[in-house]
């Protein structure tokens, strides 16, 4: 899908605890992409308070816009389309970034279009992957989502197979906190673990009965803690390092497993990943390999367009804009969005 004009979209991405916004040209070429963290202030508190999320989108979302505007050297003048995430995520969170969305398409008189927050992160591979086009597989891992999905065309999705519990970067998150490591979870997890040994400790590997493509991360969270406190009552020391590598280890295999396992019966030659675990050094380096014994090629976007960011939402924007679709004033915020739902 291409075209000879200039296809500009200035896309919102507020659904956790970033406050996002870039200028996407023709769904592949970031302008601009503004960040604004919030976690120094969650990590007081061990993780994302919801309202506290909402406050500080509202104290920063008119600077964030500005500044991708500024950094692009755009106006809203400029703008082909508006782009927002609408869902999932947390409720006041979104609102926040589609209130925004709504409020400048209408002033400026742009077309509004809605993002799915898990599209979004599929479309961050187009971005530094010119080449990739559909269809692909796409393993997408963040902290409150693990889906493995056939991306049959733009727009078009196949969920193979989801968690059926705590996503993985939630499992990160509760294990870093047990061992003491704090919160953002993934990136503790990460660097503890080069630390340790990954065969330490033989931690589980769930099964969904029903879908082998389903994911479960709580028995293995549950492990963890079990064997922590039975360290503790016996007295032992427990390495923190181990049990951070074989952690991490379990999570990686499982989540190779499944799309190893997709690749085998569904065939095609591109497997891609997306999502804030995606960043994972561990996580890329088991996902290249095996895609490399198999002969396919394999796609990551860099690890700052992994976690949540607003070009991922702008290059999902264009290939929605340019299949027609536009959102009307009603657009609203929906936490538990389905991938594929409108």
């Amino acid at each position: 899908m291409t075209t000879n004009k200039e296809v500009k979209i200035l896309a919102i991405e507020s659904s956790c605890d970033e406050t996002a916004a870039a200028v996407v040209v023709n769904g592949r070429d970031v302008r601009s992409n503004v960040i604004s963290t919030q976690i120094p202030v969650h990590t007081l508190y061990g993780g994302v308070v919801p309202e506290i999320a909402s406050r500080k989108h509202v104290e920063r979302v008119n600077q964030v816009v500005q500044k991708a505007l500024d950094d692009a050297e755009m106006t809203l003048d400029d703008m082909d389309a508006i782009g927002v995430t609408y869902g999932p995520g947390l409720v006041g969170a979104l609102l926040v970034g589609v209130s925004t969305a709504k409020a400048i398409a209408y002033a400026a008189d742009k077309p509004l279009v809605g993002v799915h927050h898990i599209e979004g992160h599929i479309s961050a591979n187009y971005i530094e992957n010119l080449d990739l086009e559909p269809p692909f597989l796409c393993l997408v891992v963040s902290g409150g989502h693990t889906h493995l999905v056939r991306v049959m065309d733009y727009g078009k999705y196949e969920i193979l197979g989801r968690t059926v519990d705590d996503a993985a970067g939630e499992a990160f998150d509760k294990v870093a906190r047990a061992i003491g490591l704090g919160y953002p979870g993934g990136p503790k997890i990460e660097k503890k673990a080069l630390e340790g040994n990954p065969d330490a400790i033989p931690f589980p590997k769930a099964k969904v009965s029903g879908n082998a493509y389903d994911f479960s991360f709580s028995g293995l969270k549950s492990a963890v803690l079990n064997y922590i406190n039975g360290a503790k009552m016996k007295g032992e020391e427990i390495n923190e390092a181990d049990i951070a590598a074989s952690f991490q280890k379990a999570v990686v295999d499982a989540l190779v497993d499944h799309a190893m396992h997709a690749l085998d019966e569904y065939g095609g030659d591109k497997m891609a990943i997306a999502g804030g675990v995606a960043s994972n050094g561990a996580f890329r380096k088991a996902m290249e390999e095996a895609c490399e014994k198999r002969g396919v090629k394999f796609y990551r976007p860099s690890p700052i367009l992994c976690t949540d960011n607003a070009a991922m939402i702008g290059a999902a924007a264009y290939y929605d804009f340019m299949d027609g679709k536009r959102d009307s004033w009603d657009l609203n915020a929906i936490p538990n969005l389905k991938l594929g739902e409108r």
